[in-house]
Parts: C-alpha cells; structure tokens; sequence
C-alpha cells in the first residue's frame, strides 16, 4: 500500500522535532545549490533547469517518500545519460524521456518491484558508479583549466568533423588535448586551490560542507580580482571574454510546460527512458538503504520508487531533468539533525527562497570552483575503498567490475549495465555447474550426515544403485548427470536419485529427470526419488512427473527409499 513516511511521522510531531527539521533543510538547502548548478551544467542544461529540478523533485520526493531523511534532486551519476540525450534529442527529448521513466518508476513501485533492484550485483553497481566518476571529472577538464575549443571551423576527431563538444568520452578527451593551447592558467589556479581547500577542509569540519565555502569565496575573489587586477575567468553568467554564457534563472521561468508525445519520439526515446528509470531505482534505493544505517530505520522501497515517478514526471514539466535521491544530501540532512520528510521539503523551499531573492548573483559563480566541486564529487562518488577491497576478490568478479567500468566511461550507461548482467549471469551459472556434483553410491553411503544430524553409515541392497545430487539439477548441470547415467551399468534393478541437496529443478532439469525415467523403463529399472524439496516437488507435480514416477516412489527420506528399492529389487530377481 502506498503510504508516503510523511504521514507516519506526522503522528506525535512536535515543535522540537520541527527546529531540527527546519535548521537541517536550511542547511541543505544552501549545500543543493552548487551542486544542483553544476550538475545540470555538466549534463549539457543551463543552471535554471538543475535549480528548478532541485525544488520540484526535492519537494515531492520528501512529500510522498518511503524513507524519513532522503533528499531528492539532480545528481552527477545522471549527467552522462541526460548529456548525451540533450545532444541527440534536445531538451524536448530530455523532457518526454524523463516522464516516461517516471511511470516506469511508478509501476515498479505499484507491482512491488522495488526489492528486485537490489538483486543487482554489487560488482555491477561498483563497476558503473566509478565510470560514472571518470566521466563526470574528466568532462570538468575543461573548466577547470580554462580551455575553450574552437569550432568556429569543424574539427577533425576520429574521421569526424565537429562542430560542438562531443558527449562521448574519447572524442571529448580528444577535443580537450587539441585545445591545450588555449590554458587560462588563472581559471586552472582558483579551480586548483579550490580543489585543495574542499580537500584540506573536510579533513576538519565535517558538518558544513566545503562546496558552499568555496562557491562564496571563489565568486567574491573572481569579482574582486577581475575588477582590481583585470583576472578573468568563465562564470555562470559570462565567458572570459565578457560574451554570454548562461542566463540567470528567475522565478517567472519556473511554469509548466508539456512535453512532446509523439508515438516516434516514445519509440525513440523507450531505450533511455528505462536507463533513467534504472539508474534513478538503484541511486534512489542504495540512498535509502544508507539512510536506514546511520538513523536505525527502515525504508518502504516500493513507495520510495513511487516517490521517484512522481518527481521525474513533475520536473520535466517544470524545466528540471532526472531526480533521485542523492546520498550525499541525505548524509548532509542527518548529520545536521533532519529528522522526517519535513526536512526535505523546507530544503526545497529554501531553494526556492534562495531562486527569488538571490538568483541573479548566481551569474558571477566561477566555472573553475564548479568544476572544483564537481569533481570532488567524482572522487567520492568512484568509492577506491571499494574497489580495492573488490581486486582482492574472485576473478570473475573483478572481471564484471572491468567490463562495466569501461563500457560506462567508453561506450554507455544501459550497454554497460546490460552487458555486466549477462556476464554476472554466466560466471555465476558456471560457478552453480562446478560445484554441482552427481555421485554413485553402490555399496554404502556414508561421510554425510543424517537427518537427525549423526554421521550416516547406511548399506545399499542389492541390486540398487544411488545417486545423490549436490546442487540444483538445471540446464547447465544436465550434462553432468546424463553422463552419470551412462556409465551405470545393467545390472541394477532399482535407481534411487537421491535429492536432499537438491533445491532447485528447472525445465532442463525435468526434461533429463523424464530421459533418465524412459531409460530406466527401456531396461526394466524402477526410478525412485528420496529427499526431494518443495520446489522440485511441485513442478514435478504440476507438469505430471510426479504420477509418471508413481507416487510410491517419491519419499522424503533415504530410508524410505532404500527400503522401496530393496523390495523392488527382490520382487525382480
């Protein structure tokens, strides 16, 4: 049932409890604000659409959220889908593809499809995440040092002519090193140092962040040194040589508009729909989980991805781009005392507050302390602990990890995640087939352990031959039990498959369990089946295996069985 956390926290709400929600949501308000610029910036947007995101999608993802304390909002993990996506589609195509992953959140969260976005392997989710970081800094190369390509003639990179910067990594990167000429050693030094000091500063003082200390700085030392030392480098507002950057958004933009829903563009646009919705699934979620940990709750993940379709249908429609929660503002939000959804609501009217009151003085933030902070958020986001702790792992894992990783930074997102699934599909089939294991038991079973947990030493009659099963009897273990079966012999009278280890039948698995029945009818060997488990035994019964078998072969006990066959055997003698 969709029930948003805000209404369970309003139950015994108090003014005390609001003092701490309103002094959490200002703060996180002020710390939103560089980021939500630099992400729509670093995303190919201008600065209105990652402020305009932050209000609308913060808003309504405290509003009708499954977590207490989750912040909502424009996030870098975002900006190489969303930068790719304005350069092929437009805006407008941002817009519809936004909405429809929106109601693809919704139905995920309706169905209760939010558990199985956490069956997502954790090497998938490493792997893409520190992709994500590589794009994300070495797409802020260029503000930090200054560059500005020339494209006033196309530019050759890879046998094609360029006339704007190129989305993908390697022709960006490409584009960067023909412009090195072009250095503004001023932008590089105060991106430099603010690098440094966001570095140095949370090393101190963990409570304000060092982003909002270093926006303030750096745009009162750009304003003062560009007009008493004539220094200048890129801001929001204006490039280096004074011409037109970005405009300044301002409270009259933020209306509502309809995106286009043409039946092309949905066809066109599906595919990056489903990476948004994906991506804002697994963010939004991993949040939660996050949250849960440092506050000792629990979050209702389906209502949380509900929470999610409904900000990414209304920020599109407001001017915004994609919105998830965002970790770092969550973290932000607790360690400064937010204490429900309250918190995340006053963070997006102070946002809003802050749009009316001082948008315009947004126009002189420098590009380089953007980049500074951006990529900052790189570093943090690449999670080194957690690779290095991944390289000490299994090869197969470190394999899956590589592959995703470098498919994120050099192909795509959704390529990236699709071909990780598959290859963490295969490794584990092949790890499920090498344990797996189909033994003949002739004269006695013994080395396990019984079911009343003694050490078994059990004689097998004459006549009988057993066959016990370690590991799921599917598809890829098939071949390993046919090849048990051909080598057994004529010369018993009952074959006992013995499935106490056996959790899990597939439709492979029952096709060979009905080969191995066939065969033993062909040569005058009854089939009997002991320790079969639920699954197993189900399908068995609902595709008729079980009354092809008889039912007076199936026991849930070696005994049983053994006693079974031992009859069988001297009834056919």
């Amino acid at each position: 049932m969709f029930k948003p956390e805000l209404l369970n926290t309003m139950k015994g709400y108090n003014g005390k409890t609001f003092v701490s929600d309103l002094i959490a949501g200002i703060i996180v308000g002020v710390v939103a604000l560089p980021l939500a610029i630099a992400f729509a910036i670093a995303s190919g947007v201008g600065p209105a659409a990652g402020i305009f995101t932050a209000i609308i999608a913060g808003f309504c993802i405290s509003a009708f959220g499954g977590s207490r304390v989750q912040i909502g909002g424009p996030t870098g993990a975002f900006a190489v889908i969303v930068f790719g996506v304005v350069a092929k589609f437009g805006l407008s195509g941002l817009a519809t593809a936004t909405v429809m992953a929106g109601i693809l959140l919704i139905l995920l969260g309706v169905f209760k499809m939010g558990g199985l976005v956490k069956f997502i392997p954790y090497t998938i989710v490493t792997g893409f995440t520190a992709g994500i970081a590589v794009v994300i800094a070495s797409g802020q190369i260029g503000d930090f040092f200054g560059l500005r390509p020339d494209f006033s003639t196309p530019m050759m990179v890879l046998g094609e002519e360029l006339t704007k910067m190129p989305g993908d990594f390697l022709p960006k990167m490409i584009v960067y090193f023909k412009s090195a000429a072009s250095v503004n050693w001023y932008s590089f030094a105060m991106a430099a140092i603010c690098l440094a000091f966001i570095f140095i500063w949370s090393k101190f003082i963990k409570k304000i962040p060092g982003s909002i200390v270093v926006i303030i700085a750096a745009t009162v030392a750009s304003i003062l040194l560009g007009n008493f030392c004539n220094l200048h480098c890129d801001t929001i507002g204006t490039f280096a040589d004074g011409s037109k950057h970005f405009d300044i958004p301002s409270i009259s933009e933020l209306k509502p508009t309809l995106p286009d829903f043409g039946i092309k563009t949905i066809i066109d646009l599906f595919p990056t729909a489903i990476s948004i919705a994906v991506l804002a699934a697994i963010e939004s979620l991993l949040s939660a989980v996050v949250a849960d940990g440092m506050i000792g709750t629990k979050h209702d993940s389906n209502t949380e991805l509900i929470a999610q379709g409904i900000a990414n249908i209304a920020s599109p429609v407001f001017g915004g781009i994609p919105a998830t929660g965002a970790i770092a503002r969550t973290a932000t939000n607790i360690k400064n005392g937010g204490k429900t959804p309250v918190a995340g609501m006053i963070h997006a009217i102070t946002l809003l507050l802050i749009l009316l009151f001082f948008g315009k003085y947004a126009a002189y933030i420098p590009m380089p302390a953007l980049a500074a902070i951006l990529i900052n958020v790189a570093w943090n986001m690449a999670g080194f602990p957690a690779i290095r702790a991944l390289m000490k792992g299994q090869k197969s894992d470190i394999c899956v990890f590589f592959v995703t990783f470098i498919i994120t930074v050099f192909v795509d997102l959704t390529v990236a995640i699709e071909v990780g699934l598959g290859l963490a599909a295969f490794f584990f089939i092949k790890k499920m087939i090498d344990v797996s294991e189909v033994q003949a038991k002739r004269e006695s079973l013994t080395g396990g352990i019984s079911g009343d947990g003694k050490a078994e030493t059990i004689a097998i009659p004459d006549g009988v031959v057993v066959y016990e099963i370690d590991g799921p009897l599917f598809f890829g273990t098939v071949r390993k039990f046919e090849i048990a079966l051909e080598q057994a012999g004529l010369e018993y009278k009952a074959l006992i498959l013995r499935m106490r280890n056996t959790i899990y039948l597939d439709a492979g698995g029952l096709q060979v369990l009905g080969q191995c029945k066939a065969s033993c009818d062909r040569k005058g060997v009854t089939l009997v089946l002991s320790g079969i488990h639920t699954q197993p035994y189900m399908l068995c019964e609902k595709t008729g295996m079980a009354d092809k078998i008889g039912r007076e072969n199936i026991f849930d006990n070696i005994n049983g069985a053994l006693a079974r066959a031992k009859e069988l055997a001297e009834t056919k003698k």
